[in-house]
Parts: C-alpha cells; sequence; structure tokens
C-alpha cells in the first residue's frame, strides 16, 4: 500500500509591527516564496525577523525580557501578523505588550490564557549568527535547540517541561534557605522533576534518534564531502528511574545551593569525525554544522506536524565559501522549503541569491528601523 502524505504550507501574507525594538512602525505586504531584506548592520533586519519570530514563540529569540523588546521611547508594542496557506484558509495572530502588565497573545481574535498553548500553531525555524553557541556555549544552549523543536510539534512536552522547571526552581529555593527545608514538601518537587523528567528524556531521546540521520544527509549535500558528523544524546535518564538519582544528592545540593541532578543536565554532543565540534572544527565547517542542524531541524518539523515551517536565515552566509552557499541556495530554493526570510548587508550576494533561486521574490531595504520595498 502507498501513503501520500499532505503538508500544509503557511504563509505570511501581512505583517504589522509597532514600537518592535528600533522599528517604530512597518506595515508589510510578502511574497509566498523569497523575502530579502538589505541593510547594514544594526539598521533592524534581525529586529524584523525577530518580530516574525516572536509571532510564532510569542517571545523574542535574543531576549526572553518583553519589556526590553518594547522600542526605548514607547511605553507598548504590537506585532500582528496574517498568515495563509495555499487552500485560502486564514490566521490572524496578535501580540501585544504593554510595560508593566501582562502580554496579550490573540489567534483569530481569540485570547490565550496561556501564550504557551500558541507553540506549534506557525512553526518556524531561524538560522542566524547566535546559532554559533550551540557549539561553543554551555549545555543549556544543546538542550534548549532540542526544546524548541520538540515543543513545536509535541504539547505535552512542553507541558511537562514547564512543570519540570517550575519544580527545579522551587527546590533550588528550598536548597539556599538557611534553615532545614520541610522534607515532605521537597519530596513532592522532586517527586514532579522526577516525573515530567522521564517524559522529557524520552521524548529527547526519541528525537535524536529520528533528527540524526537527516542532520547528517543535510550536512553531506551541503559540505559536498565525506566528512562524518554525529549526535549522542547524555542524560541522568540513561541511569533508569530518576527519582532515587534526584533524592542522592540532597546533602551535597544544600551546600551548593543549586540541583545537580536530573534533566536539565542533559548533554547534546557534537562531533565531527569522531571529535567534538568545538575543538576540530574551521570557521567553514562550524557554520555548516550548524546550518545543516537547523536546516534538518525543518526537515523534521515538516514531517512531524505535516506543515512546512516558514524559514529566517539572517546573514548566514559571512565565513562560507562559494561552493557551500551555492549549495545551501539550492537546497533553500528547491520544492521542500516554503516561505523563506533573508538577510544580507551585501546587494550583491542578494541578486545572486535571486537569480540562482529563480522562484518569486520581494527585496526590501531597512535602514534606521524604517523597511521599504524596493
Amino acid at each position: 500500500m502507498i501513503l501520500f502524505f499532505y503538508f500544509c504550507t503557511m504563509i505570511l501574507q501581512k505583517l504589522t509591527v509597532v514600537n518592535y525594538k528600533n522599528i517604530e512602525q512597518a506595515d508589510l505586504t510578502f511574497s509566498s516564496k523569497m523575502n530579502c531584506l538589505i541593510g547594514r548592520n544594526g539598521m533592524g533586519k534581525t529586529n524584523l525577523l525577530d518580530a516574525i519570530y516572536y509571532l510564532s514563540f510569542c517571545r523574542s529569540a535574543t531576549n526572553p525580557i518583553d519589556a526590553q523588546v518594547i522600542r526605548h521611547e514607547a511605553d507598548y508594542a504590537v506585532v500582528q501578523g496574517r498568515y495563509e496557506t495555499e487552500q485560502g484558509d486564514a490566521k490572524e495572530v496578535f501580540c501585544g505588550l504593554k510595560r508593566g502588565t501582562r502580554k496579550q497573545v490573540k489567534l483569530g481574535g481569540k485570547t490565550y490564557q496561556r501564550s504557551s498553548e500558541h507553540v506549534g500553531v506557525i512553526p518556524l525555524v531561524m538560522i542566524s549568527p547566535s546559532d554559533a553557541e550551540l557549539i561553543s556555549g554551555g549545555s543549556d544552549e544543546r538542550r534548549r535547540f532540542m526544546d524548541v523543536a520538540i515543543s513545536q510539534y509535541d504539547k505535552a512536552y512542553l507541558l511537562q517541561l514547564i512543570r519540570y522547571e517550575k519544580a527545579l526552581t522551587q527546590r533550588n529555593v528550598m536548597l539556599k534557605m538557611e534553615e532545614e527545608p520541610d522534607p515532605e514538601v521537597m519530596s513532592l518537587y522532586e517527586e514532579t522533576m522526577a516525573e515530567a523528567g522521564a517524559l522529557i528524556y524520552e521524548r529527547r531521546k526519541a528525537f535524536i534518534t529520528e533528527f540524526t540521520p537527516i542532520f547528517q544527509d543535510i550536512y553531506a549535500q551541503i559540505a559536498r564531502s565525506r566528512e562524518s558528523v554525529s549526535l549522542t544524546y547524555e542524560s541522568h535518564g540513561d541511569r533508569g528511574d530518576l527519582l532515587p538519582l534526584i533524592r542522592s544528592g540532597r546533602e551535597k545540593e544544600r551546600i551548593l545551593g543549586f540541583s545537580i541532578h536530573g534533566t536539565h543536565k542533559d548533554e547534546l554532543v557534537m562531533r565531527l569525525e569522531g571529535y567534538p565540534m568545538k575543538r576540530e572544527g574551521s570557521q567553514g565547517q562550524t557554520k555548516t554544522y550548524l546550518i545543516a542542524l537547523k536546516l534538518a531541524q525543518f526537515e523534521f518539523l515538516k514531517r512531524t506536524s505535516r506543515t512546512t515551517p516558514l524559514l529566517l536565515l539572517d546573514d548566514i552566509f559571512d565565513r562560507l565559501d562559494a561552493s557551500r552557499v551555492e549549495e545551501i541556495v539550492r537546497l533553500v530554493s528547491g520544492d521542500r522549503f516554503g516561505q523563506i526570510f533573508i538577510t544580507d548587508v551585501n546587494r550583491g550576494n542578494m541578486d545572486r541569491i535571486l537569480a540562482s533561486a529563480g522562484s518569486d521574490y520581494k527585496l526590501f531595504n531597512v535602514e534606521k528601523g524604517e523597511v521599504l520595498l524596493l
């Protein structure tokens, strides 16, 4: 029996941005395929991509504090988008922020009780220079990579992740107390961490198992080489039941003031030719590795959510040789990808990209927060 899978393509048709970072006002209509933003560094290209990111995740990609994305001279910010599928079905997403009050997120005019309920409605993958932290940064960056991917297609995972983090925070507060913590209350937090952590562990493990071959295939396409790359998920969950492990650290943790066992210590080991990527990779290899990770995330999300995610490419061609740039452009301009937003400081780069892509596009110039169609 042959199975046919239908993939929905979501298109950001119109975007309104008010007082978001350095963008005072922007009302834009986009191409359903390629949208290119050019301008010098610091002019607002990345801020515009971040506004699009906010409509998917209800948070900034670069700043977790909502009040800090509101333009300095303003008291509020609004990001609103109209999305359409190829069948003409429309979704209106509204995100409103006001200093000193809770943000408001609406889908089709209906307000969410919790903004986390919106995650996954508009799947999105963003590739940016900050992705370098996936390799050079701490393990929290690599856990976040897994969390962002899984949360977009698995609601139960996101709920348990939030539950785990709340219990972990409360347990850490108790560990810092001068007086001896109530053992029954401490046990409740530990039981919650163990229960939620078991699901987190299983879903992360399953994700990396399915994700790795996709990543390796895309890396090989971009690099045009036989370099071997790998991902290895390491977790306290590998040892079995988390509860006795979490409880075993109490005495030492009272001295340290924080929890040392649990899925918040998970690691994703990244290797090139069997060696740690952080130590072995050249600039070109490192950037190729990161781009392959994110394009694989795109492909994985497309398969699991049955929706083609939006793809945001922020200044990704720096430090890449011509052959790798050519291969990336060939990949993203193909039928596997849907709507794309791409930034660069160089108009010549954009012209070459558009000529290679051969698809419908719109070109915008960004200057001091103002966005103009060219």
